[in-house]
């Protein structure tokens, strides 16, 4: 079953802040939803829209304000032929199968529908869905897409499940695994980091799986960012459990704090310019340095829309990652708007920092 989302209520547009907050919490439950709709309260089309959703076989998950609660369970009733009934100071649809304070489930036909109410200010409330267990999230870092992407399917129809394959940037997949009504997703797991033992991560989370394997071994982590202004140190710091891994970072946005914070040498970036190999290799070496830590990874580049020269136009990014051991750097050249460039800066970034210590974020923990 896919599990659709509908939001029911003009404020859920328009405060960006609100809406993600309340999709974090949703994805701590489901880990895909297939669909993000938008409705006004006082919309005509919401009704056939109910209707359509309520005739498949589909999960679906509706949001709305205090202000327009009700409405929807009277919409509800009218399309199933029920009535609502108060509950818990609730007015509800009588044959709702689990409710608690701002939420109820209710099945109809072969779908489930999950109405929950919250408003600006409030704790979300108890989602009454879960998620089903013939599903997971795997990511495959593999440069070799065609052929990685040949073995999963192979694999996929052995163990009677579909895959979903969306690619993050070259070179790391994102997989959606769903087993069919005989399917093991346990067991297609298993046989594809057999195969695959040093490209494959299930995790639905992968930064929080980064945090989770450096925390079991005692290690820390620093960032140098430059072009990204701290995106990537906020990737970290957003997911619980960070502080035990990181202990901060530097934004060296200027040459002189380059110099002044890193060490990085006058004469390398008066040669080679602040975007560049040589600057990157000694902005890492030098947030290894003042952090103490034991990986460390650094960028700069140009993000745009100006900035950009013809030996390093808008889209060009060099990042470094490095641990005590071992040290890499990548130059890219990237597209898209400012914003699209310093992300997929964030994911090269986290794709390197994987590649530095493969034993540590692939490999079985004792």
């Amino acid at each position: 079953m896919k599990t659709n989302l509908l939001f029911v209520g003009f404020i859920f547009q328009n405060n960006t802040i609100f809406r993600e907050y309340i999709l974090r919490q949703i994805k701590k439950k489901i880990s895909s939803v297939h669909s993000i709709t938008f409705f006004k309260a006082n919309d005509n089309s919401l009704f056939l829209h109910l209707e359509r959703e309520f005739s498949t076989q589909n999960k679906l998950i509706i949001i709305t304000t205090k202000a327009s609660f009700s409405v929807i369970g009277k919409l509800i009733c009218t399309i199933t032929a029920d009535n609502q009934i108060l509950k818990d100071d609730m007015l509800i649809p009588s044959f709702s199968t689990l409710f608690e304070e701002r939420s109820y489930l209710v099945g109809y036909k072969q779908s489930l529908i999950n109405v929950l109410q919250i408003d600006e200010d409030e704790q979300f409330p108890l989602l009454l869905l879960e998620e089903e267990n013939s599903h997971a999230v795997i990511h495959l870092f593999d440069e070799d897409k065609q052929s990685a992407v040949a073995l999963l399917d192979s694999l996929a129809k052995t163990n009677e499940v579909d895959i979903e394959i969306s690619t993050l940037i070259k070179g790391w997949l994102k997989i959606n695994v769903r087993g069919r009504k005989y399917g093991n997703v346990t067991q297609f797991i298993a046989a594809s980091k057999h195969l695959l033992n040093t490209q494959i991560i299930a995790a639905s989370n992968i930064i929080a799986y980064i945090i989770e394997r450096l925390n079991l071994k005692h290690k820390k982590i620093t960032f140098a960012e430059s072009c990204t202004g701290g995106l990537l140190a906020a990737a970290f710091t957003k997911e619980s459990g960070a502080s035990a891994v990181y202990d901060g970072s530097l934004v060296t946005y200027s040459n002189t704090i380059k110099e002044n914070w890193l060490a990085v040498d006058t004469q390398t970036l008066q040669d080679y310019g602040a975007v560049s190999a040589n600057v990157v290799e000694q902005m890492s070496e030098g947030a290894l340095s003042v952090s103490y830590a034991d990986y460390a990874i650094s960028i700069s580049g140009v993000a745009g829309p100006t900035g950009g020269t013809k030996d390093k136009p808008v889209g060009t990014v060099f990042i470094s990652a490095r641990s005590k051991t071992y040290q890499t750097v990548e130059k890219l050249y990237l597209s898209g708007d400012r914003n699209y460039i310093q992300t997929k800066s964030v994911l090269y970034a986290i794709k390197m920092l994987l590649s530095v210590d493969k034993n540590l974020f692939f490999g079985d923990l004792d």
